[in-house]
């Protein structure tokens, strides 16, 4: 669907009873109102329906919290999940008093930065594909008290499970970095998976494929065609959200927290990107690896500004447990052709230029995807015009390097506040647009330090769960 009238066209012949309406929060979580159907009109894709914005995270203030939610038709899908016909639909926020787009809505951000682009000239369209990886559990338990503080995952599959007495335990458990990807039956989530890729197609994603990942424990991935930013955004939204309601679904609970288990791999977000104007793809070339000219100055911008680009795109501390050697974390600012070592890599994807294309390696699903993908192409489109070019490409396993040629490498920061303060430094590439605003910025890296970097310095390590299990 695509206008507002076909929507409620649906409403009708569908008898459609309720409508669920989604909007994302600063931090990247999915926020929503039901409304009875007759709430809903052409008025509510224009002017929104009002809530109350004041108990939104990074948002309003209570004295100034009416807001409204406006409706796009786009993102219009029937629930899979609800025992009543109810329709989901994604929103962007609006300021009532101005009827102008909210600075700190996300999604409102990430329009800007596809408005950015056009008005370049550069292109008129940036494509991502994100690739989300995540945990299945069977238990997970976290609490601190005024006695104690702890946290417990546990899955069927865990390696540290093979003793364990399950009548009969019948000995399939994955051992550790061997997940990817014996068959069944030591595959426990064939049919979990395939449950959740084609309940994600009834919603309205470009479904590709399925499945388990490298660690123990259950590490999985489903994978979605690629997208135009802020659709790639909503579909990754509606990913996290279907996937955590079929596991629930069959007793089980999902997590897209970069690191929950010691001693194996972690989740990542790894992003392909290409930029594309009047329907030509630009990043195909005669250049390094098939590429570009412009699209090694997009490689170049990453880059460049990776280290503030982290505080966005990596924007938790227990992130900063999977960027470290030897789990296929890219914690080197460097790019490659097909080599998994480097930040950024160039996969090899034969001579089409429609397949060319860059990945960056190092953000992960705690990530608000609007943000993030903004981010990123505000520093593509940086490098462009500045002209930054990346340096040589380092075509080598960077993890067998000596620690000498090691230390002529630049790396990604080695914790949250160290990627706050880069931001906090280099952040020009995001405002001079306008793509983000300067009262954005600051107010991201002071809830960020406030709300988790000071709260997980005053309490033990459990907290960390508390805070981002559920991201």
């Amino acid at each position: 669907m695509t206008t507002p009238q076909e929507v409620l066209k649906l409403i009708q012949d569908q008898n459609i009873q309720m409508i669920d309406l989604k909007f994302i929060d600063t931090p990247g979580t999915w926020q929503h109102l039901t409304v009875y159907h007759n709430q809903i009109d052409e008025s509510s894709f224009s002017d929104g329906v009002p809530f109350d914005g004041s108990s939104i995270r990074g948002w309003k203030g209570i004295e100034e919290s009416d807001m409204t939610m406006v409706l796009d038709p786009n993102t219009a899908w029937i629930d899979p999940f609800m025992k009543e016909p109810t329709l989901s639909i994604i929103c962007s926020i609006k300021e009532p008093r101005t009827g102008e787009w909210y600075n700190r809505c996300p999604r409102v951000i990430a329009q800007k930065a596809v408005d950015y682009l056009a008005s370049t000239g550069l292109g008129d369209t940036a494509f991502f594909g994100p690739e989300a990886e995540f945990f299945i559990f069977d238990d997970v338990r976290y609490d601190q008290t005024a006695n104690e503080g702890y946290y417990h995952v546990d899955s069927v599959e865990g390696r540290w499970n093979t003793g364990r007495k399950e009548s009969p335990n019948l000995g399939y458990k994955t051992r550790f970095k061997e997940g990817y990807f014996p068959v069944p039956p030591t595959d426990s989530f064939q049919d979990i998976r395939t449950e959740m890729l084609l309940t994600m197609a009834a919603c309205g994603v470009p479904i590709e494929k399925q499945h388990h990942e490298v660690a123990t424990g259950g590490q999985c991935e489903l994978g979605f065609r690629f997208g135009k930013l802020i659709e790639a955004a909503d579909w990754l939204m509606t990913y996290k959200y279907v996937i955590k309601n079929v596991a629930r679904k069959y007793g089980k609970t999902v997590t897209f927290m970069p690191k929950p288990i010691f001693g194996d791999n972690g989740s990542g977000m790894h992003c392909h990107q290409s930029i594309w104007k009047d329907g030509k793809p630009l990043f195909g070339g005669d250049k390094y690896a098939g590429l570009s000219e412009m699209a090694l100055y997009y490689i170049g911008g990453i880059l460049k500004h990776a280290p503030a680009l982290l505080g966005i795109t990596n924007p938790t501390t227990n992130s900063y447990k999977r960027l470290v050697p030897g789990y296929e974390a890219p914690v080197n600012l460097a790019y490659s052709q097909g080599n998994r070592s480097a930040s950024v890599r160039i996969p090899l994807s034969g001579t089409n230029p429609k397949a060319k294309r860059l990945e960056f390696r190092c953000p992960d699903a705690t990530s608000n995807p609007y943000l993030a993908f903004a981010a990123m192409l505000c520093a593509g489109i940086d490098g462009i015009k500045n002209k930054i070019h990346p340096g040589e490409p380092l075509d080598k396993n960077i993890y067998e390097l000596s620690p000498e040629e090691l230390a002529k490498i630049p790396s990604t920061p080695g914790s949250l506040d160290l990627a706050l303060s880069a931001l906090e430094n280099d952040h020009a590439f995001l405002t001079d647009s306008g793509v983000f605003t300067e009262d954005f910025i600051q107010n991201w890296i002071e809830y960020k330090l406030v709300n988790e970097v000071k709260q997980l310095q005053l309490r033990p390590h459990p907290y960390e769960f508390y805070l981002y299990y559920d991201c």
